[in-house]
C-alpha cells in the first residue's frame, strides 16, 4: 500500500510526523491510500486510538482526507506543498508577467504617511489595553463601507485579506467542514482551506463571478461556507455583477446557516461597483485590504460583518497577536484621509492595459478574460506547452494549475506593468503558442 515507505512512531505525534515527512519528501504522493487505522496500530504495536489521533491531527493540518470506509488518502495539494511552489521559473532575459504585483508607478509614496504615523505615535505611544482599532481608521472604514451600501456596525483590522479570511473561517468552522471556493481562484485560498482541515468544494466562475448552478450544487453538497471575490478576481478578473449578486443572495437565503465571506481585495484599483453576496445568512464578513492600492507590504485589511462573527474574530485576535500595529493603522488613516490614490485613475490605467491585450488577442482569434483588476486569463488546451513556448519567445506567464481544482486549463498574464508597446508583440506570441478555446466559461 505504501511501497517502500515505512510509517514509524509510538505516540500519535510521532506517527503523524512520520506520515507528514513522507508526504513532504514525496515518498507518499498525492492520493496515496494510507493503511487502515487498526491495521497500522497492529503493525506499530500501539492502541488503535493512538493511530486515530494521529490521523485526526493530519486531517486538521490539511495533509490527508478521511472518507469513511474508503479510507484515508494524502491530499492532492496538502499544506506541505503550497501552490506557490508551482511558480514558473522565469530567466533573467525573459519579460516576467507572472508575479501578480501592482504597478509600482501607480502606488502612492509612503514617506509622508509613515512620517505622520511616526509623529502621531511619538506624541501618544500606544500601550497594552487600548482599543485594537484606531478610532479614525474605524470611522473611515465605516464611511467607505457605507458609500458602497454596506452597513458596518462593527470593524476589525487584520494583517491582510488572507489573514482576515482565515480568522473568519476559524470563527465558525471545524475541521472536516466543507467550504465552497472559486475555481479557478486565488491560490492562497485554495491552499488555506485544506490547510485548516476543511474540505474544498470547487465552484465554477465566469466573468460575473461564481455561477449560480455551481453554488447551488456546493450548497446541496453541504458547504458550510462560501468565499467570493467581489472584484478583480485572481486569476480571471471576474467581478460580481448586480444580477449575479442578487441571484446568489436568493440561493443563500435558503441556507441561512452558511457563512459567506466577500473578499474585496480590489478596493482602490477598480471602478466597478461593489455587489457583495453576504448579508442574507446569519453569519457573513466583508474584507477590504490595502495591498493592491497602496503596496503589498502594507499588511492591513479592515473587515465588517455580523455581530457574532466580528466578536469572535476580535476575541480570538486578542489571545494571539492582540492587534495590528497602530503605526500601520495611522499610516492608512493618512492615506485614506488624503485621497492618496485615485481609484478611477488606477482602474483606468489597468483597464486600458487589460482591454488592449484582450482586444489584440481577440483580433488574433484568442479568447481571453479580464473584466477588472490586474490579470488576464486565457483558457488553453495545454498550459505547460503554452508556458514553455512563451518562455522560448521571451515572455513569462503563469500556468493555471496554481489556480485550479477542477476547471479547465489556462494561463494567467499580469498586465499591471505592461507597456503599450508590448501589447502587440505579446499578443503575437500568445497567438502563436495557444490553441484558442471558445466560450465564456473557465471550465
Amino acid at each position: 500500500m505504501l511501497g517502500d515507505y515505512r510509517i514509524t512512531g509510538r505516540r500519535a505525534s510521532d506517527i503523524a510526523a512520520s506520515i507528514e515527512n513522507g508526504v513532504a519528501s514525496g515518498a507518499l504522493p498525492p492520493d496515496r491510500l494510507l493503511p487502515p487505522m487498526r491495521e497500522l496500530a497492529v503493525e506499530l504495536g500501539v492502541n488503535a486510538n493512538t493511530v486515530a489521533a494521529a490521523y485526526r491531527t493530519l486531517r486538521e493540518r490539511g495533509v490527508i482526507r478521511t472518507d469513511g470506509r474508503r479510507g484515508s488518502r494524502v491530499l492532492a495539494r496538502p499544506a506541505t506543498t503550497p501552490r506557490d511552489a508551482m511558480r514558473t521559473a522565469v530567466p533573467a532575459d525573459v519579460r516576467d508577467l507572472t508575479q501578480g504585483n501592482p504597478d509600482l508607478t501607480l502606488l502612492p509614496s509612503l514617506d509622508g504617511p509613515l512620517r505622520a504615523a511616526a509623529l502621531r505615535y511619538a506624541q501618544a505611544p500606544p500601550l497594552y489595553g487600548e482599543a485594537p482599532v484606531v478610532a479614525d481608521l474605524e470611522r473611515l472604514a465605516r464611511e467607505g463601507f457605507a458609500r458602497d451600501g454596506v452597513r458596518a456596525d462593527a470593524i476589525a483590522v487584520t494583517s491582510g485579506a488572507a489573514d482576515g479570511i482565515e480568522r473568519v473561517l476559524a470563527a465558525h468552522l471545524r475541521p472536516g467542514d466543507a467550504v465552497a471556493v472559486e475555481d479557478p481562484g486565488w491560490s492562497s485560498v485554495l491552499d488555506l482551506v485544506p490547510a485548516m482541515g476543511f474540505t474544498p468544494i470547487p465552484v465554477a466562475v465566469d466573468d460575473e463571478g461564481p455561477r449560480p448552478e455551481a453554488v447551488a450544487h456546493a450548497l446541496a453538497a453541504g458547504a458550510r461556507a462560501l468565499i467570493v471575490t467581489a472584484r478583480a478576481q485572481n486569476p480571471t478578473g471576474a467581478a460580481v455583477s448586480a444580477a449575479r449578486a442578487g441571484r446568489l443572495r436568493e440561493l443563500l437565503a435558503e441556507h441561512p446557516g452558511v457563512l459567506v465571506v466577500d473578499d474585496d481585495h480590489g478596493h482602490g484599483i477598480v471602478d466597478l461597483p461593489l455587489h457583495p453576496v453576504g448579508g442574507t445568512t446569519h453569519h457573513w464578513a466583508l474584507i477590504r485590504s490595502t495591498a493592491k492600492a497602496y503596496g503589498p507590504d502594507l499588511r492591513l485589511a479592515v473587515l465588517t460583518g455580523d455581530a457574532v462573527t466580528l466578536d469572535r474574530v476580535r476575541g480570538r485576535q486578542r489571545l494571539g497577536p492582540g492587534w495590528v500595529s497602530r503605526l500601520l493603522q495611522y499610516a492608512v488613516v493618512e492615506l485614506w484621509s488624503s485621497g492618496a490614490v485615485d481609484a478611477s485613475a488606477v482602474a483606468g490605467a489597468y483597464g486600458r492595459r487589460r482591454d488592449g491585450l484582450i482586444a489584440a488577442l481577440a483580433a488574433r482569434g484568442v479568447a481571453a478574460h479580464g473584466r477588472s483588476g490586474m490579470n488576464v486569463w486565457i483558457p488553453v488546451g495545454d498550459e505547460t506547452a503554452v508556458v514553455t513556448r512563451l518562455l522560448a519567445a521571451g515572455w513569462g506567464v503563469t500556468a493555471g494549475a496554481r489556480f485550479r481544482v477542477e476547471s479547465g486549463s489556462g494561463v494567467r498574464i499580469t498586465i499591471s506593468g505592461l507597456a503599450p508597446a508590448e501589447v502587440e508583440p505579446l499578443a503575437d506570441a500568445v497567438a502563436a503558442a495557444v490553441r484558442p478555446v471558445a466560450g465564456g466559461r473557465f471550465d
